[in-house]
């Protein structure tokens, strides 16, 4: 992997990791369409680092109550039904799902998980979710000629059975495409949560799901032949870019909708459809085997 190469996919990590459009599929793609070898697995999961440090920086101060007040809860009872507390034990249980399917997937997620005829599907599938999701959330925010406004949930609202259920939703971008923050975000307005709540949770879930992802990886690579500065580069970059989207999108979604991501999933899940049909790419392009 070039220096060049390194940058531009690590922009694009950094760029997609918070949009629900799916961070692994775009670096595959990006690859694909500019006929490099697929960067795999392990450079997104190292890469990705970057970007939860990000999430760490840009939250500190929820993840800093969070880590504190679970701490207190492991020896005083009381602390316990604290709020935060209890955020920090459904962060817990609901990266169960994620750490037991991520091991148990392993040779899938890198190798049939990686065909792109998957990841258009998966695209368009999730795009639908969303927009279904979005609709819901949006009738219920503005009621209607013959209901009236419905008030959604917030995360002081969050009980163990929802915290699981996002935990299986973050599971689900395992495969590319799923897109791990559209998965978990449309899992949460399907309960009724608000969008920045939901938002809110889904970079807080996958705070530990991915650190631990990326550290794993980190294990493998050392004993491989990882470019170890072309990757430190791009973790860098995504670390940059991706602080200035969770700002950028946090204000987003307190006022506007998830429809352009819809579409945007839907219209590049199509395209990729037409381009594998007429054979102009290959559903296995830029995989080191093809």
């Amino acid at each position: 992997m070039s220096w060049f190469e390194s940058f531009i996919l690590g922009l694009v990590q950094g760029l997609t990791e918070f949009l629900p459009i799916s961070s692994s599929a775009h670096l595959r793609l990006t690859a694909a369409f500019a006929g490099w070898d697929d960067p795999g697995p392990a450079f997104t999961a190292i890469t990705q680092i970057g970007t939860e440090l990000a999430v760490l920086i840009y939250f500190r101060s929820d993840i800093a109550r969070i880590v504190s007040a679970w701490s207190r809860s492991l020896y005083d009872a009381g602390a316990r039904r604290e709020h935060d507390a209890r955020m920090g034990w459904l962060v817990v249980v609901g990266s169960v799902p994620i750490g037991v399917l991520g091991l148990a997937l392993k040779d899938q997620i890198e190798g049939p998980f990686r065909d792109l005829r998957l990841i258009a599907t998966t695209l368009v599938v999730l795009g639908v979710v969303l927009g279904v999701a979005d609709r819901l959330a949006a009738r219920d925010e503005t009621g209607g000629r013959h209901r009236a406004a419905k008030p959604r949930k917030t995360l002081e609202e969050l009980t163990v059975r929802d915290g699981l259920l996002y935990g299986v939703c973050q599971a689900m971008a395992l495969v590319p495409g799923v897109s791990r923050s559209g998965a978990t975000i449309s899992g949460g307005l399907l309960m009724g949560y608000t969008r920045p709540a939901a938002a809110r949770y889904s970079f807080l879930l996958a705070v530990p799901a991915v650190l631990a992802s990326g550290l794993f990886e980190l294990k493998d690579a050392s004993e491989g032949h990882t470019a170890w500065g072309p990757t430190l580069l791009a973790t860098v970059v995504a670390f940059a870019v991706g602080y200035a989207v969770i700002a950028w999108f946090m204000k987003f979604i307190s006022t506007k909708s998830f429809l352009p991501f819809v579409a945007y999933r839907i219209l590049l899940g199509l395209l990729l459809f037409a381009l594998i049909g007429f054979d102009a790419l290959s559903p296995h392009a830029a995989e080191p085997d093809h």
